[in-house]
C-alpha cells in the first residue's frame, strides 16, 4: 500500500525566500566589525544555522573579545533590518505553495531564524499558505537537531512518513533527516548529494505535486 502525502514541511531562508544571502550579509559586517574575514572554513557554522551558533563561533574566532549572547543580539537585529529590507521568494516558491493550498495540502514552516524574521516572511509570503510554523527558540534544541521539524510534525499531526521536508543546507536536512521525514534538497550555498530518502533538485521549479507525491509513495 502507498503512503498517502500528508504534509510538506519547508525551511525558509535559502528555501523559499532569497535571504541566504542577507544573512551572510549581516554575518559578514558583524564579522568586520571585530577585525574578522570569512572564509570557506566558516561556512558550515554559517549556513543553516541558528544565530546563537553562529555568535558562538563568531566569539570563539575573536578569542572572548566580545560574548556570544551580545554577538546574537547585534546579528539578529542586522539581519532582521535586512530581511525588512525586502523579502524576495525564489523562484516557484509561491507557484508551489499555492498548488499545495489548492490540494488541500497542509504545510509548515521550519527555520532556524528567529520569529521576528520568520513574521516578516509570513507577511511576505501570506500566512494563509502554512498551517503552522516553528521558529528558533521555540524548540529545546534547534536544526541540526530534530526538533524543530518534531515540533511541527506533532502541531500538524502527522507522521514523518507521510512528509516531505524541503531544505537547502546539510544542517536543515540533516534536521529533517533526523526526525524521519522524506527530503527533498534545493541547494542554495553548499552542495549536497542524494542519499537514501533525500532527493536532489536544481530549484523549486522541478518541483510539483506528483514529484511530492512520488517521494512519499516509494518511502
Amino acid at each position: 500500500m502507498h503512503t498517502e502525502l500528508r504534509a510538506v514541511l519547508f525551511d525558509m531562508d535559502g528555501t523559499l525566500v532569497d535571504t541566504e544571502r542577507l544573512w551572510r550579509q549581516a554575518v559578514e559586517e558583524e564579522s568586520l566589525s571585530l577585525g574578522l574575514t570569512l572564509t570557506e572554513a566558516d561556512l558550515p557554522h554559517v549556513t543553516g544555522r541558528a544565530i546563537e551558533d553562529t555568535a558562538a563561533h563568531l566569539a570563539a574566532r575573536a578569542a572572548g573579545r566580545v560574548g556570544p549572547a551580545r554577538l546574537a543580539a547585534s546579528l539578529e537585529r542586522r539581519f532582521t533590518h535586512l530581511v525588512r529590507g525586502g523579502v524576495v521568494p525564489l523562484p516557484g516558491a509561491e507557484a508551489l505553495l499555492a498548488a499545495l493550498g489548492a490540494a488541500g495540502v497542509p504545510t509548515a514552516l521550519v527555520s532556524a531564524s528567529p520569529r521576528p524574521v520568520v513574521d516578516t516572511v509570513l507577511t511576505a509570503l501570506g500566512r494563509h499558505r502554512f498551517t503552522t510554523t516553528v521558529a528558533a527558540g521555540e524548540t529545546a534544541r534547534t536544526k541540526p537537531f530534530p526538533d524543530p521539524y518534531q515540533a511541527a510534525l506533532t502541531a500538524l499531526g502527522a507522521a514523518p512518513t507521510g512528509c516531505v521536508a524541503v531544505e537547502d543546507s546539510p544542517t536543515g536536512i540533516a534536521s529533517a533527516e533526523a526526525a524521519r521525514c522524506t527530503v527533498l534538497a534545493v541547494p542554495s550555498v553548499t552542495a549536497v548529494r542524494p542519499a537514501p530518502h533525500r532527493t536532489v533538485v536544481h530549484s523549486l521549479l522541478d518541483v510539483d505535486l506528483a514529484l511530492l507525491r512520488c517521494l512519499v509513495a516509494r518511502g
